[in-house]
């Protein structure tokens, strides 16, 4: 039987998480079809350890995730290089990428089919064709191309019941990787376990990229499901704590009360991703138990204080300026620190309205940072997604916006700074625009460096707290160039909206 080779490219994280995005795939051909893994980020040159299996002459398939922005570099010249020497291997893409952008991808020449969304189902069903010679023109979940060229994007399968579906297959990646190798130390421990233990998430964000794939359909794996993992790799690789992946890990009470309850006793922090009009509805005996099971900290998309660019962006029509501030009080009780992204630069009609969005921002920043100091703040330059149909996404093509024409053209570094959220590559937004933001940036970092820099001792946090202290009360942020080299000189200051934990 044919094999399959499963590769995930390197991230732009300088830490190795467990890809559970292969694992995943990995799983459900499990005990069906012979497959390796291959770590782009644990191998020194990925394409010969790729080109050394496929030369075997024993594997017919190509299995790719890709993320937007630093996995491009791998999977675009990888996958040219696999249709060029082995033109009879079948290469197949997944991920955020794939997905959103697969008439690019289509349009290649070098990728054959893309699952977009989850490929539990669809993977071994696309083998079991290609395998047989039958019809795999109607799989759930496949982009595929017809002899002219056009890509077909098939319907969407329904969520999985993820508790059914087969176990992520730790013990076979720990053959070809050491799993310990992906346990690494985080302000959470000194072993911090990356888990995924859902699918989608049940809002509409229109900025967002998981929208066009899930549409507003979140599945979880239960609480007793999770511990069950968590434990696992706890008492054979040593994990003493966890960051959960997941688009939304707390969209059902009942299960983080319930997964709280297992984990009291167990002594790991943990860290997921929430919303806050979401926890905000927890009671507080939730939130109670949360801490002292171990949650310490969790991820926000606050996005502005605006109510009106809220509500374009389609938060759900519940979240506000009023409960974003409320509830970051609210963490500080329970001693849970909230973590905040913003996204600036957002369309406007002229750009002084862009202009006095960028500096209500600003001041609402600093108004949380006063109501809670410990608020972690992440800022991005807001990216446009391919929501089609959003109004959002309707107003940013008619402002000029158009995505790359080809796969060749991703791997310009602007647009990878684009996927990364650095450069926006928008209209609407002038360079000055963008260096107000970056240099606001720079200034709060040092003011507020954030408590999961491992390497920042706190006579370097004072200094630098210190020397920001006149241009963060002032508002004056041009040409930070002082803090810019504390950062760098310091180990370069870790920035967690590019390499998380």
């Amino acid at each position: 039987m044919n094999k399959v080779l499963l590769f995930n490219p390197r991230s732009a994280n300088s830490k190795h998480r467990v890809p559970n995005s292969i694992l995943q795939v990995g799983a459900s051909i499990y005990g069906k079809y012979d497959f390796v893994f291959v770590d782009g980020n644990l191998e020194r040159d990925p394409w010969a350890v790729i080109e050394g299996y496929l030369r075997s002459g024993e594997f017919r398939y190509f299995g790719c995730t890709v993320m937007p922005g630093p996995q491009l570099r791998q999977a675009i010249p990888y996958t040219k290089r696999v249709r060029e020497q082995f033109p009879a291997v079948v290469n197949i893409w997944g991920g955020y990428f794939a997905s959103n952008q697969y008439p690019v991808v289509m349009q290649s020449g070098y990728v054959d089919f893309v699952i977009y969304g989850p490929g539990d189902k669809a993977f071994p069903a696309l083998l079991q064709a290609l395998e047989t010679g039958t019809p795999y023109e109607f799989i759930p979940n496949l982009i595929w191309k017809t002899p002219e060229g056009d890509a077909i994007k098939n319907s969407k399968e329904d969520l999985l019941d993820q508790d059914a579906l087969p176990p992520l297959p730790y013990d076979l990646l720990d053959r070809f990787y050491p799993l310990q190798r992906y346990l690494n130390p985080t302000f959470l421990g000194r072993r911090t376990l990356a888990y995924h233990s859902s699918m989608g998430c049940p809002f509409k964000c229109s900025f967002c990229a998981v929208v066009p794939i899930y549409e507003a359909r979140w599945r979880g794996k239960s609480a007793e499901h999770i511990y069950r993992d968590v434990r696992h790799i706890k008492t054979k690789w040593g994990a003493d704590s966890i960051e959960f992946h997941d688009n939304n890990f707390f969209v059902s009470e009942k299960r983080i009360r319930a997964f709280s309850e297992l984990m009291l006793g167990e002594n790991m922090l943990w860290w997921g991703e929430g919303r806050i009009d979401t926890v905000d509805q927890f009671s507080d005996d939730t939130l109670a138990l949360m801490r002292r099971a171990g949650c310490r900290m969790i991820f926000f998309g606050a996005e502005t204080g605006n109510d009106a660019l809220l509500k374009q962006m389609d938060k759900g029509g519940k979240q506000t300026g009023e409960q974003i501030q409320r509830f970051a009080a609210r963490m500080k009780r329970f001693d849970i620190i909230p973590e905040y992204s913003f996204v600036l630069g957002m369309p406007a009609d002229t750009p002084e309205q862009v202009w006095a969005q960028i500096e209500e921002d600003i001041d609402f920043i600093k108004k949380i940072k006063t109501i809670n100091p410990d608020t972690e703040i992440i800022i991005y330059v807001y990216s446009p997604v391919p929501t089609e149909g959003s109004e959002l996404y309707q107003r940013i093509i008619q402002a000029g916006f158009s995505f790359p024409t080809t796969l060749d053209e991703w791997l310009s570094p602007q647009w990878e700074s684009f996927d990364l959220r650095r450069n926006p590559l928008t209209p609407w937004l002038t360079p000055a625009m963008v260096s107000r933001i970056r240099n606001f940036e720079t200034v709060l970092n040092a003011h507020f460096p954030t408590v999961s820099d491992l390497k920042l001792n706190p006579f370097q946090r004072q200094v630098m707290r210190t020397i920001s202290g006149l241009r963060y009360r002032l508002n004056f942020f041009h040409f930070p160039y002082e803090l810019k080299v504390l950062q760098k000189f310091w180990l370069r200051y870790r920035q967690p909206e590019w390499e998380g934990m």
